[in-house]
């Protein structure tokens, strides 16, 4: 993927080993999809997805402790506390969407129901895709590593100016999304 390789070894210069830190096993993801799909309280997840109690409690704080979820004393009854996404749980949606639909291509046969569809026109979303900077849609081929001190210079010595996106979609933000079913 180009003239420069990532340090392998060194765990701290990739966000990827960070993320897996925090996310990196099952219930984790399966909470985060329940939070996806509406789920707040610790008794629902409980039930829903057939967890056991301490593994839930154990997973449900260190989401809270990474800022994914934020514990919230519900309003009608302040003792009961609800887990809420944070901006930066909803910032994984794009992630739990990819690997969703990599499970769907590659993993065992399963027709979904529910199907997340685009809410518009209620057609099923497209594959999850990596943009360029102006929104074109990205391939392996045109993926190349580069030393920070090179970015935007191009293979011909010549400087690329960013340009305005191509009409990307709006990001979602806490108590704008819609329940979603990642």
């Amino acid at each position: 993927m180009g003239e420069v390789r990532e340090p392998l070894r060194e765990l701290t210069e990739c966000g990827l080993p960070q993320a897996l830190e925090v996310m990196g096993e099952r219930w984790s993801f399966m909470i985060l999809r329940a939070s996806f799909n509406g789920l707040h309280h610790f008794e629902e997840f409980l039930s829903e997805l057939g967890i056991a109690r301490n593994i839930l409690s154990n997973r449900l704080a260190k989401l809270v402790e990474h800022g994914i979820l934020a514990r919230q004393p519900m309003d009608q009854d302040r003792r009961k506390i609800e887990y809420r996404l944070t901006g930066k749980g909803f910032d994984l949606l794009p992630a739990m969407i990819a690997l969703r639909q990599w499970g769907q291509k590659y993993g065992a046969e399963v027709v979904e129901n529910p199907v997340l569809v685009d809410d518009n026109d209620r057609l099923p979303i497209g594959p999850v895709s990596i943009l360029g900077h102006d929104g074109r849609v990205l391939g392996p081929q045109d993926l190349r590593l580069v030393d920070r001190a090179s970015v935007g210079q191009r293979a011909d010595g010549s400087k690329a100016v960013p340009k305005e996106p191509a009409g990307r979609g709006s990001s979602i933000h806490p108590g704008k999304a819609k329940s979603q079913s990642a």
